[in-house]
C-alpha cells in the first residue's frame, strides 16, 4: 500500500511461462500487516505472481472514518490491479490520513517492502519443484550390512515365511536370513557349484512353501525341497535357447522358468522333464511380424532383457533395445509385440497386482513412469498408457512396487526412491538413498517389510 504520487517498481524473477504459479501467504505473515489489505502484482518476461492478504478491520475509538478510508484504498486497489500492467498505487486520501492510522511514512514503506520481499521468496520457492515429486522428503529406509564386496549387485530375492529369507546377485552371491533381514549369511553351495570356479551371477530365486528354485548364468539352476537348508543341482539340456532370465515356483515340484530368447519351460516332477510353453521363438515372431507395423521388430532384436510373471502366468517382456515390448498369455503359440506410444525407450516393465491388463507398469529413459488403463486388450499392437509426473533429475526408474496398504514405491539410478499415496498422481522424495554410491534396481515388500536391491553392495530395508 503506498502513498499519493508513490509507486511500486515491479521486482524481476527469472521463470519461463511454463512455471507461472500462485503464492498464498502464510498466516504468520498476515498477521504482521493486520489490520490492513495488500495486493500487489507483478509481471516480468511473461510471468505473473499475485500475492492478496486481506484482514478484517479492528474496531477501535476513533477508527470509523480511517477504516473506511482503508477500504476504499483496498477496493480502488484492487480495479487498478486487475489490468496486468506494472502496479501503480495511489491512495485515495493525503498522507495525514495514512498517519492516523498510526503509522508513519516510513514504517509504510518498511512493511511493504518487505512483504514485497516475503512474496518474491514464496513464489520462488514455488518454482523450484514446478512439477513431479513434491519438495516433501521423507527417509524411511536403513541401509544393512552385508557380507559381500562392493562391487556386488543384488538382483533377486524371496521370502518364505516373515523371518526366513534369501537374496541373490552377482559374483556368486547367495545368501540368507533368519531374522527378517536384518542380518544375512552366505549359503554354503560348494557341493552344488563343485570345484568349478566360476562365480555365477545368480538372476533369480522363487519359494513356494518350502520349495525353493534358483537359476543363474553361465546357465545353472539348482532346487531345494526343505526351504533352503540343502539344495540340488538341476540338469538341463546344453541347447536351451538364450540365458536364464527369471524362474518361479508353482505348486508341489512344479516350476515355470523363461530365457532371453523367450523360451518358456515348465516342469511338474522337480525338474526331471520340461515341457517347451512357447512353440515360436521370439526371432521367428519378429521376423513374421516385422512388416506389420510394430516399429523395430527386426530380427536383429529377438532377445529381451526384463521379464516379469504375473499371478495368471502372463508374461511381459521388453526387448534388448528398449524399443518395443512383447507379452505372452498361457495357451498362446508365440509371443505377441507391441509398440511403444512413447518418443523415448523402454527401459524395464513389470505389474503390481495379479493380471497385467490392469496393472502394467512401463518406465522409460530419463525417468518417465506410466500405468496401463484398465483392461487393457493383450492382443492389439499398441496398449494405452498414461503417464505420471515425477522429477527423477534425469534418473532412470528401474523398478515399481505396490505395498498391501496401496503404497507404490518406486526406485532407479543414482540411489532414487519415490512414494506416492494416490496412486501415482504425486510422488515424495525418500532421501535414504541420496548418500549411497548405487542404483536401484529392485524394490520388493512382502507384508509390512520391504527391502532394495542395489548395486555396490547397497542393501536397504524398510524402516517407516
Amino acid at each position: 500500500i503506498l502513498t499519493q504520487n508513490q509507486r511500486m517498481e515491479p521486482f524481476s524473477m527469472q521463470a519461463t511461462h511454463a512455471q507461472r504459479r500462485s503464492v498464498v501467504l502464510p498466516a504468520a505473515l498476515l498477521a504482521l500487516i493486520a489490520p490492513a489489505a495488500v495486493l500487489f502484482s507483478s509481471r516480468t518476461n511473461g510471468l505473473q505472481t499475485a500475492v492478496k492478504a486481506t484482514t478484517h478491520t479492528a474496531r477501535m475509538p476513533g477508527a470509523g472514518t480511517a477504516a473506511l478510508n482503508r477500504l476504499s484504498l483496498v477496493e480502488s486497489s484492487r480495479r487498478r490491479c486487475a489490468s496486468s500492467a506494472p502496479m501503480r498505487v495511489r491512495a485515495e486520501k493525503e498522507t495525514t490520513q495514512t498517519e492516523s492510522m498510526g503509522m508513519s511514512r516510513r514504517g509504510l514503506f518498511q512493511n511493504t517492502a518487505a512483504l514485497g520481499v516475503a512474496g518474491a521468496a514464496a513464489s520462488a520457492l514455488s518454482l523450484t519443484n514446478p512439477r513431479g515429486a513434491r519438495a516433501e522428503k521423507i527417509s524411511q529406509w536403513d541401509k544393512i550390512p552385508m557380507p559381500v564386496s562392493d562391487t556386488t549387485v543384488f538382483f533377486d530375492m524371496s521370502f518364505l515365511d516373515d523371518k526366513t529369507g534369501y537374496v541373490v546377485g552377482s559374483q556368486g552371491t547367495f545368501l540368507t536370513t533368519k531374522d527378517s533381514g536384518l542380518s544375512w549369511k552366505p549359503v554354503d553351495l560348494d557341493k552344488v557349484v563343485g570345484d568349478e570356479d566360476i562365480n555365477y551371477r545368480w538372476e533369480s530365486i522363487s519359494f513356494k512353501g518350502n520349495e525353493g528354485w534358483a537359476v543363474g548364468k553361465p546357465a545353472i539352476m539348482v532346487h531345494s525341497t526343505d526351504g533352503g537348508a540343502t539344495w540340488d543341482r538341476v540338469p538341463f539340456s546344453s541347447k536351451l535357447p538364450g540365458d536364464f532370465l527369471s524362474v518361479a515356483a508353482l505348486d508341489d515340484g512344479g516350476a515355470e522358468i523363461i530365457t532371453s530368447a523367450g523360451a518358456i519351460y515348465r516342469t511338474s516332477n522337480a525338474g526331471k522333464n520340461w515341457k517347451a510353453q512357447v512353440l515360436e521363438t521370439i526371432d521367428a515372431t519378429l521376423n513374421r511380424v516385422s512388416s506389420s507395423g510394430v516399429a523395430g521388430a527386426s530380427y536383429y532384436s529377438g532377445s529381451i532383457n526384463s521379464v516379469v510373471r504375473d499371478d495368471k502366468g502372463q508374461y511381459i517382456g521388453v526387448n534388448a533395445r528398449g524399443n518395443f515390448y512383447l507379452t505372452w498369455k498361457p495357451g498362446s503359440d508365440a509371443w505377441m509385440p507391441h509398440n511403444r506410444k512413447t518418443i523415448r525407450r523402454i527401459v524395464t516393465m513389470g505389474v503390481l497386482g495379479d493380471d497385467l491388463a490392469n496393472t502394467m507398469w512401463m518406465t522409460t529413459r530419463a525417468g518417465g513412469v506410466s500405468f496401463v488403463k484398465d483392461d487393457a486388450n493383450l492382443d492389439e499392437p499398441e496398449i494405452e498408457f498414461y503417464e505420471t509426473n515425477i522429477n527423477s533429475g534425469g534418473y532412470g526408474i528401474l523398478d515399481v512396487t505396490k505395498r498391501e496398504n496401496g503404497d507404490l514405491w518406486c526406485v532407479g539410478g543414482g540411489g532414487k526412491i519415490f512414494l506416492s499415496r494416490n496412486n501415482g498422481k504425486s510422488w515424495i522424495v525418500d532421501n535414504s538413498g541420496d548418500d549411497q554410491p548405487a542404483n536401484f534396481y529392485k524394490v520388493k515388500f512382502y507384508g509390512d517389510q520391504g527391502f532394495i536391491l542395489g548395486s555396490g553392495g547397497v542393501f536397504m530395508r524398510f524402516n517407516p
